[in-house]
């Protein structure tokens, strides 16, 4: 395994800081509205305990650099407030990252603000105004002020708060200001560069949520083609992986290679009859059924309306290893809480009244104004960069969600005359689930120090340990190409044994730039990532 450094784009600036790290301090920079819930020093090695009550993120992170930890609570709108977290190093990079949220969570996510400040970030999480787990969305409900903090407020008002923290604790300008988020995560940072384009001078948005108003509907709507659970075109979760099974037998080779990872879900031709029980058959446990059929048809097929029109793209082929969302007696609350509560039917609501018009609703309402507009041409003029990314298997958003987004920005800014590829790159990852890892069955590489990827490898690990540098890591991919120009056609995806970097690596491979896709080359080890090219 190659040991490298850190590149010199993270050279750290020194220890030296103009304000104590102290509740009244920190305190002294803020204006009216703001005010500091607490603020002391942390030892090199030390652990931070998160407050109780942080339902959405109640793990401390462990072996932090020394640092100053913040917490600061500011005014919002209509008497509502949010909170925000702050980790300032000791050994700062002179630049700036906030981090996102997941699903509907309320909460400081001080978990994945560790790998942040590892690298020297000066590194912020909000709690979006409000506290809940993330499948808990009753606070919304009569309360649109706290949604429109989720929507983009309270990301949009922590980032500018703690900046200006920032900037006066150590006296010195912030040099480049960075965003990294996953799944809701992602939609904020889609968010910022549509609204806030000022904000950041780079993105990474993993996953995004970001068709608002589309992708909630969907969830109650999927789970709905497989219920009731007493049905005969109900699919058991028990017949996941004899699903899950076929396709990899169908699909795996249709990539070049059979290798357990489906590199090219979008192209397989699928023959789900494949599935269907014999006639004789009096043990279905193996098998589907017709009925079962016709509803596995419709999960791998897009929403559309009576009248034909688009609603939402599908499940993907390979994602039958994370199918939460079609596994209960009833839909996901990330599909049921956003009409009670987000839409304002309320709690009694009953799912089974769902009908497709709940679309339209959501889109007279779009609720806090989170769904993400295609027009980014603003933070392409001020030279902002995003890189986009998703798991070809997540089971969570459907994978083609993101790469309609890309094309309907394309549309929005190719007659502008404005170059896309310039500022928007995004990747596809074969066998990668929602934001972070893969199944037994695909072990596919999908590590590159993504947003809440590092956590998942260890409680102290950040970059990617033993290959740090712009070709294995994203947050570095994407310091260069803001700060060098050095745009990334691919970035290196890794997979460590049984998911521990203190094990030798089982896979590296190319995540490539849409629309290409990594080809083996025909020659040397099919493990190694020198073995595959991205081609179209």
């Amino acid at each position: 395994m190659r040991v490298n450094t850190l590149l010199s784009h993270v050279a750290l600036i020194g220890a030296a800081h103009a304000l104590e790290c102290s509740l009244s301090a920190i305190q002294s920079v803020l204006s009216l509205g703001a005010s500091v819930n607490f603020a002391y020093p942390l030892d090199a090695g030390a652990t931070f305990d998160t407050p109780s009550g942080d339902l959405g993120y109640p793990t401390d992170a462990v072996g932090l650099p020394a640092l100053c930890a913040v917490s600061v609570q500011v005014q919002s709108i209509n008497n509502s407030s949010y909170g925000l977290g702050l980790f300032l190093p000791e050994n700062w990079n002179g630049r700036f990252l906030a981090v996102g949220n997941g699903g509907f969570a309320g909460g400081i996510n001080w978990l994945d603000m560790g790998p942040g400040v590892r690298y020297g970030f000066a590194t912020m999480s909000t709690d979006t105004g409000h506290n809940s787990t993330s499948f808990d969305g009753s606070w919304a409900y009569q309360h649109p002020e706290r949604v429109e903090n989720w929507g983009h407020l309270a990301m949009h008002g922590s980032v500018v708060t703690s900046k200006l923290i920032t900037a006066q604790y150590y006296e010195k300008n912030i040099t480049y200001n960075y965003y990294a988020g996953c799944s809701t995560g992602g939609r904020q940072g889609l968010k910022e560069a549509e609204r806030y384009p000022e904000d950041f001078d780079g993105i990474i948005a993993g996953a995004p949520a970001w068709w608002t108003t589309h992708l909630q509907p969907w969830t109650n709507k999927v789970a709905l083609l497989n219920l009731p659970t007493t049905a005969a075109t109900h699919i058991p979760p028990a017949l996941f992986p004899t699903i899950a099974a076929e396709v990899l037998n169908q699909c795996d080779s249709q990539d070049g290679l059979n290798d357990t990872i489906i590199s090219d879900p979008m192209n397989c031709d699928f023959n789900a009859d494949k599935l269907l029980c014999a006639s004789n058959t009096t043990d279905n446990t193996t098998c589907l059924t017709s009925p079962q059929l016709e509803t596995l048809n419709h999960i791998y097929s897009n929403w559309v309306n009576d009248n034909g029109t688009f609603l939402f793209t599908h499940m993907q082929l390979g994602t039958e290893g994370q199918w939460p969302l079609i596994s209960g007696t009833a839909p996901n609350a990330l599909g049921s809480d956003f009409v009670k509560f987000f839409l304002g039917l309320g709690p009694d609501w009953d799912f089974n009244t769902f009908t497709d018009e709940i679309v339209n609703l959501a889109e007279s309402i779009n609720p806090g104004n989170a769904t993400v507009g295609f027009d980014l041409s603003a933070f392409e003029a001020r030279g902002g960069k995003l890189l986009a990314y998703h798991g070809l298997s997540d089971g969570l958003i459907p994978t083609g969600s993101t790469p309609y987004f890309y094309d309907r920005v394309t549309g929005e800014l190719e007659p502008k005359g404005i170059d896309i590829d310039a500022f928007f790159r995004y990747f596809l990852v074969p066998g990668m689930g929602h934001c972070t890892g893969t199944t037994a069955d695909f072990n596919a590489p999908w590590y590159f120090a993504g947003p809440n990827q590092a956590p998942a490898l260890g409680p102290e690990v950040y970059s990617v340990p033993g290959f740090q540098d712009k070709e294995h890591d994203a947050m570095l991919a994407m310091m260069a190409w803001v700060e060098e120009g050095t745009a990334p056609d691919l970035i290196i995806g890794t997979k460590f044994v049984n998911e521990s970097t203190q094990a030798e690596v089982l896979r590296q491979r190319p995540l490539c730039m849409y629309p290409k896709m990594a080809v083996y080359t025909g020659t040397g080890d099919v493990n190694a990532a020198a073995s595959w090219e991205c081609t179209a």
